[in-house]
């Protein structure tokens, strides 16, 4: 269960929540320009554009949970499970694999506007990584300064979504959650009036009640919803401290507590959330245990080697001691 958004201040912001009951020592990685992408069924690509993002790396190869690339172009893959539908390879497209599609997208796209194109041509196929690494079910929000896509492969071929929120979680499909948002209209930052009847008189006793109504549970529609609306209600300055410190802020609203949603015996919880400046390519998280704000910027490493970058995650509680 995972919640991603985007955010545009000064700059472009990009990141997600990922809740899950265990890890798998997932890290910081930086793909420099030459490192040899070994594609399944395409050819190796070793000439391309920067990456910084999570990522599982397994046998030298970056299984990346959310990325940027050096142009801007963002993209996170979040659980799609009963929907996502994957092919066998086809003749004449594009078949890439599942676990390979952010690298595919952000190595070679610099846009939102060229990454639709590359998608209207292409197979995401059921390959798995390995024998220990099932294929994950997956959708994914891709997005730049301009503009948010979703993007699902279903039973009936990949659907591309026009993304206005710039908001993605679970289940159900991207086109019921902004359906279900017509639910939720009368959600308002400001006090209400009484729409009850004119025949009785009632007054609010609370702040913040224009927004009596809004779903708190856990489940991922709820969490579309409310992460729809503090977003895109939400006020920042544009400066880059505040803008990361309201991007922190707005996933509040949607993190997983340990011992609320039970899975087989373990909890899930809000193991990392990111927010990375797409413009500048640093990458921002706070993990479970360590509520202080890391950070890891990709200009500072040597973008031409052809050998990832990687940075274990900083899982510790830091607090700054004032006396």
């Amino acid at each position: 269960m995972c919640t991603a958004i985007t955010f545009k201040t000064n700059d472009f912001y990009f990141g997600r929540t990922l809740d899950i009951e265990c890890s798998y020592n997932e890290e910081i990685t930086i793909t420099p320009r030459k490192y040899p992408f070994k594609f399944r069924h395409k050819s190796v690509r070793d000439n391309h554009y920067a990456i910084i993002g999570m990522a599982y790396v397994v046998d030298d190869f970056p299984l990346y949970y959310d990325a940027v690339n050096e142009k801007g172009l963002a993209m996170a893959g979040l659980n799609f499970v009963g929907n996502a539908v994957y092919e066998s390879p086809m003749y004449n497209i594009d078949n890439v694999a599942q676990f390979e599609l952010i690298p595919w997208i952000l190595s070679q796209c610099a846009s939102v506007s060229e990454a639709r194109q590359k998608l209207k041509n292409l197979n995401i196929t059921k390959t798995p990584f390995n024998d220990n690494l099932p294929v994950a079910e997956l959708h994914w929000l891709i997005a730049d300064e301009n503009e948010s896509i979703t993007v699902e492969s279903v039973s009936d071929g990949i659907k591309i979504y026009e993304n206005p929120v710039g908001v993605l979680t679970n289940n159900p499909p991207f086109e019921l959650q902004m359906h279900y948002l017509n639910n939720y209209m009368k959600l308002s930052p400001k006090s209400p009036s009484n729409e009850f009847s004119d025949k009785i008189s009632l007054t609010t006793y609370s702040r913040g009640m224009g927004a009596i109504g809004m779903p708190g549970d856990l489940s991922s529609s709820s969490r579309f919803v409310r992460a729809a609306f503090t977003k895109l209600n939400s006020v920042s300055a544009e400066d880059e401290m505040s803008s990361v410190s309201q991007f922190f802020h707005i996933l509040g609203s949607v993190e997983q507590v340990r011992g609320c949603c039970e899975v087989e015996d373990k909890y899930e919880i809000t193991a990392y959330t990111s927010c990375i400046n797409a413009d500048k390519g640093v990458y921002y998280y706070t993990t479970y245990d360590n509520r202080q704000i890391n950070a890891v910027y990709m200009k500072k490493d040597n973008l031409e080697s052809d050998k990832l970058i990687c940075y274990s995650l900083e899982n510790k509680q830091k607090i700054h001691k004032q006396n």
